[in-house]
């Protein structure tokens, strides 16, 4: 038969034997497969089921990658909002701190001057040099020659601050420019100098009690330095900077004139010239005493301003660091002390303002008492016993203790009691200068209840003040019976001399009328005419003063033994009162050391220098003077 007649033969069958020969060799999914294929019917069949099988484990993958995509875009989202919306406040803000910066440019601080334009105290640049030994190139004892020259200290003590340490030595506190530039050229390595501003006090000590010093961290601590700082220090306000990444400053992001500063000075009223013939006229008075230390204070009498405030012994604000800690203390406001004899012209004041006695009323001194059991006697009644029947003014020149007990005794204690309030006993005085203390005064209780404290008040003793309250108080017998505030701050003023700030005081309070105050201007000036005051007379000049040696109270209660305090209060001239002096000094030494003999000197010499400095022309005769009238039994 022909091969195109022949029948075709029938597909052949695996056999199972084929099968199992390479089941060892086939992977478990084709094992799987191989069952099925055995059992199907076609082989399109097993090819489908085939793929199907394979394709399982790639849409697991397939939906595991999803969510894994899916999370993660989740918490991004999240994360933004985060950033976005909760925390995007605070993040802006770090943004801008690191893409800017708050520039508070160093200002000089504002000078201080006196009445005259004189400077009391300003700003000038000075260096710190300091030493790296470890970077000299040439001998410790070579470099130290080489600013032994320059610095002005000894070369061997420059040596042993350079054997100190091998780096970061302070050689020295505020080098000058010109030092600095002459160390500059000497062109040592290991030498720095760190530009910083200085505050200079040109007056050195002389007006040191009333500026005050700044410490080494330019923070003021005494006087107007302290007091006034607001005044002093100009007001910049810091200016926000661009930077860039690295941090430098953009200058062209710098606001233009916010380095400006304005030509304003604090003017004192403080006068110089009065203030060193003060210093000249105390020093050789407290040598010649061997006095503790000793203050005179000028004010005017017209609107309370203090001339001159001179303390010895005082310090240099430009060397405070040198000073003892008791010397940065302004005495002349923070001590109290009894006044003595000094507050006698006061207590006639007020005697005849309270209408208990009369100008020309006599009374009698027996020059030793007893009041409440304790003695009370005149300091010269040993030798000059009891002087009888005396006036006023004759009390107020022989400086009566007694006498003037009898002149209190002539009011109630409370209506005394209260006019020491009235004039501002145990009050402060309103001074610009810090750190007062007010007086001490008993209460109103004990002071009227007790005949003794009365009586001891009436010569100065049992209550305390300070010397700037004591010319604050003959300050109201010269102004006419008012009560001023004593201060040194004028104000600000431009380079012109044009006020742009004035300072405001308290206006002043009438405490006596103008007659009283008159009639005891006049005894005082017979007190410097013809009684205790006259070391402080000036030839053609009216002055009326008093003087004052009282006993020096103890902390403990009681006096010290044998220390006093003497004092003369000044007001000049008496027909027209222009100033109050006063010389307050502390525990001088020998028998003759008394207010007329110690202080007074020093208040007389002062007042010629103000009538030198102001010009002011000699007094008229006083056309009412006469005689003292002769006392009567």
């Amino acid at each position: 038969m022909s091969k195109r007649g022949k029948a075709p033969s029938s597909p052949r069958r695996p056999s199972p034997s084929s099968f199992r020969s390479v089941r060892s060799s086939l992977p478990p999914i084709v094992e799987q497969f191989r069952d099925r294929v055995l059992h199907s019917s076609t082989t399109a069949q097993i090819v489908d089921r085939f793929r199907t099988a394979q394709a399982k484990p790639s849409v697991r993958r397939l939906f595991l990658v999803w969510a894994i995509l899916i999370g993660v875009t989740g918490l991004l989202t999240l994360n933004l909002v985060r950033l976005q919306v909760f925390q995007s406040s605070g993040l802006l803000k770090q943004a801008r701190a690191q893409q800017t910066t708050f520039l508070r440019p160093f200002v000089p601080r504002r000078p201080i001057i006196d009445r005259n334009g004189n400077v009391l105290a300003i700003d000038r640049p000075v260096y710190t040099l300091y030493a790296h030994p470890i970077s000299f190139k040439s001998p410790k004892t070579e470099v130290a020659t080489k600013l032994s020259t320059i610095l002005g200290t000894p070369a061997g003590d420059l040596l042993q601050r350079l054997n100190s340490a091998e780096s970061g030595i302070r050689v020295e506190y505020a080098v000058s420019e010109s030092a600095a530039d002459r160390i500059q050229a000497l062109q040592i390595d290991g030498l720095e100098l760190a530009q910083q501003q200085q505050r200079l006090y040109p007056q050195q000590s002389i007006a040191a009690d009333v500026v005050g010093y700044l410490d080494i961290d330019r923070i003021g601590q005494a006087g107007v330095e302290y007091s006034h700082k607001n005044l002093l220090e100009r007001s910049v306000k810091s200016v926000r900077l661009s930077r860039t990444g690295s941090g430098v400053m953009m200058p062209d992001r710098i606001p233009g004139g916010f380095l400006q500063m304005d030509n304003l000075h604090l003017q004192l009223s403080i006068d110089s010239r009065v203030q060193r013939a003060a210093i000249t006229a105390l020093q050789p008075q407290l040598k010649k005493f061997n006095a503790k230390r000793g203050v005179v204070i000028v004010m005017d009498a017209k609107n309370g301003e203090i001339r001159a405030l001179a303390a010895d012994p005082s310090y240099d604000p430009n060397e405070f660091y040198k000073a003892k800690v008791e010397q940065f203390k302004n005495w002349a406001l923070t001590d109290l002390y009894e006044p003595g004899s000094t507050f006698k012209p006061l207590n006639v004041a007020i005697a005849l303002e309270a209408g208990a006695i009369k100008p020309n009323q006599i009374i009698n001194d027996e020059g030793a008492i007893q009041i409440d059991g304790w003695p009370i006697q005149n300091f010269d009644y040993s030798s000059a016993g009891a002087r009888g029947a005396s006036t006023i003014t004759q009390i107020l020149e022989h400086s009566s203790n007694v006498g003037m007990v009898r002149i209190v005794q002539q009011m109630p204690r409370p209506t005394y009691y209260a006019w020491l309030q009235k004039i501002g006993l145990g009050q402060l005085t309103g001074t610009d200068l810090p750190f007062e203390t007010a007086g001490q005064l008993k209460d109103q209780k004990t002071f009227s209840e007790s005949p003794v404290d009365a009586a001891t008040s009436a010569f100065g003793q049992g209550f305390s003040l300070t010397a700037l309250q004591l010319v604050q108080l003959h300050g109201i017998l010269a102004s006419g019976g008012k009560l001023l505030t004593p201060h040194v701050v004028q104000g600000l003023f431009d380079e012109n001399g044009q006020p742009y700030w004035q300072s405001p005081h308290t206006e002043s309070k009438q405490i006596f009328s103008p007659q009283t105050a008159q009639t005891v201007l006049r005894m005082m000036e017979s007190v410097v005419q013809n009684g205790t005051g006259k070391a402080a007379q000036i030839p053609n000049y009216r002055i009326g003063g008093k003087t004052g040696t009282a006993q020096k109270a103890s902390a403990n209660g009681g006096y010290i033994e044998g220390a006093k305090i003497t004092s003369f209060v000044s007001i000049f001239p008496i027909e027209a009162p222009r100033y109050v002096v006063a010389a307050v000094i502390d525990e001088p030494k020998g028998e003759d050391a008394f207010g007329s003999t110690v202080a007074a000197p020093i208040v007389k010499a002062v007042m010629e220098a103000l009538i030198v400095a102001d010009k002011i022309p000699p007094s008229m005769p006083d056309p009412a003077a006469s005689p003292s009238p002769s006392p009567t039994p």
